[in-house]
């Protein structure tokens, strides 16, 4: 077997064209296609930056379309130039600038699919050096002498006879794939989820929910082909995956497919009011498998959908967001409660976030021992704005009406009071013959004398 290591008369070739003065010549054209495409790229752009675009990056170099205007216009100044001159440096740039393109593209889809892995930077620099390494060899004429080398390694997997040069194309292809299917993925359902709320964000949710599933499936489909793996075996996992959903994953089974009857039929969606298992809060969220609710104090809460399907959910939003609040007043014996009423209803009323209709009431809810309790019932149209400062605001109303008609709150103190006064004065007010006291009756027997 022949073994050729380097490529040596181009090598040679193409060091001896860079020597001569026309390799100045290529180089002006170069920097020309450069900046050319750094034009059309801003163009392109306009005069707003795109924070997190794949396509322009931060700086417009740093995007996908940087090096792909620049290999494009490269290449055509190639084609141009070697009816005039040979074209050394091109023979070196548009590879370079080639492979420049595919980093790029998997460095900037990797980062805007999985924002928030921590080892995403470092199969950026492993794809970047991997990339770069397989460059030299190719330039340097080693690379098909190591393909023709991977080629002869082969092993038998089933029926199936696989090299190491299939295996590994194969893991490159499928891993391409897969990352494409990510990005598309996220830049559809970033598309169909901007600026939207309401009912119409609940169908969009679910639609980039499918849209992902699908698209992760036939990544998946196409990178098992890629690796040279039979897709008729996959009969056979796809019944051991059916009966571990039947048994082990019945519960996820469960969840995912009641997120998509939730999503689906709409009976709560995102933004809602809801209370579930005494945990109250708004819907920030409703994924496949759970669904998040916020509560007014900042907690979250991680519902699974099936929970949602099968237990009772409170839904202060699907028909009307106004909301019914109450507040206790107790007021003494003898107060005119008429005549406190209308007083009572015209300071609610002012709260900012009462609303007039309904308007606020005042009822005799009950009597006590010591006082008559008022029930004031008021409604707001706003919950997720807060319950409680609300009802405090509804309160400090109350008390300046009070305050301001000179009525004060029984207290339990003041009804003993009352109670011994009462008695007191029934002693006091009663007969002596009747109801002799000690000290009478010992002063009047002789005998104790």
């Amino acid at each position: 077997m022949t073994s050729r290591v380097f490529n040596r008369p181009d090598l040679d070739t193409i060091v001896a064209a860079l020597s001569k003065p026309s390799a100045l010549v290529e180089l002006g054209v170069f920097v020309v296609c450069l900046v050319a495409a750094w034009l059309a790229v801003r163009l392109l752009r306009g005069p707003e930056k795109r924070p997190g675009s794949v396509l322009f990056g931060e700086r417009l170099i740093d995007g996908v379309l940087f090096p792909v205007m620049a290999l494009l216009l490269s290449i055509g100044a190639r084609f141009g130039l070697e009816t005039v001159l040979t074209t050394a440096l091109f023979r070196l740039v548009v590879p370079i600038l080639l492979l420049l393109v595919v980093i790029r593209l998997i460095v900037r889809i990797l980062t805007r699919a999985l924002p928030s892995v921590p080892w995403v930077r470092t199969l950026e620099r492993s794809v970047s050096w991997i990339a770069w390494i397989l460059a030299v060899l190719w330039l340097t004429g080693v690379l098909p002498t190591v393909l023709e080398e991977m080629d002869e390694v082969k092993w038998k997997m089933g029926g199936t006879k696989v090299s190491l040069r299939l295996l590994v194309e194969g893991t490159i292809t499928a891993g391409v794939v897969l990352v494409l299917a990510l990005w598309v993925s996220a830049v559809l359902e970033r598309r169909l989820l901007a600026n939207y709320s309401g009912q119409d964000l609940s169908w969009r949710k679910m639609a980039a929910t499918l849209l992902r599933t699908v698209l992760l499936f036939v990544g998946l489909m196409f990178a098992l082909s890629a690796v040279g793996m039979d897709l008729t075996a996959l009969s056979v996992l796809g019944g051991g995956l059916a009966v571990g959903l039947g048994f082990g994953l019945q519960k996820i089974a469960a969840n995912y497919v009641s997120g998509f009857v939730i999503l689906a039929e709409r009976s709560i969606r995102i933004g809602d009011m809801v209370k579930v298992d005494n945990f109250e809060g708004q819907i920030t969220d409703i994924r496949t498998r759970y669904t998040v609710i916020r509560a007014l104090n900042g907690r979250e809460a991680i519902i699974p959908n099936e929970t949602l399907i099968t237990t009772r959910v409170e839904n202060s939003s699907l028909a009307d967001h106004h909301v019914l609040m109450q507040t206790t007043v107790p007021v003494a014996y003898g107060t005119d409660v008429r005549k406190l009423q209308p007083l009572l209803q015209a300071a609610v009323g002012a709260v900012p976030r009462v609303v007039d209709k309904p308007a606020p009431s005042v009822q005799v809810a009950t009597f006590t021992g010591s006082s008559i309790e008022l029930s004031v019932n008021f409604w707001i149209a706003d919950p997720e704005g807060g319950q409680g400062n609300v009802k405090s605001e509804v309160n400090l109303a109350v008390l300046g009406v009070l305050g301001a008609e000179g009525i004060v709150f029984p207290s339990a103190q003041q009804t003993v009071l009352a109670m011994v006064s009462k008695d007191v004065g029934a002693i006091v007010g009663s007969d002596p013959a009747t109801s002799p006291g000690p000290a009478t009756s010992a002063a009047s027997d002789p005998a104790s004398s």
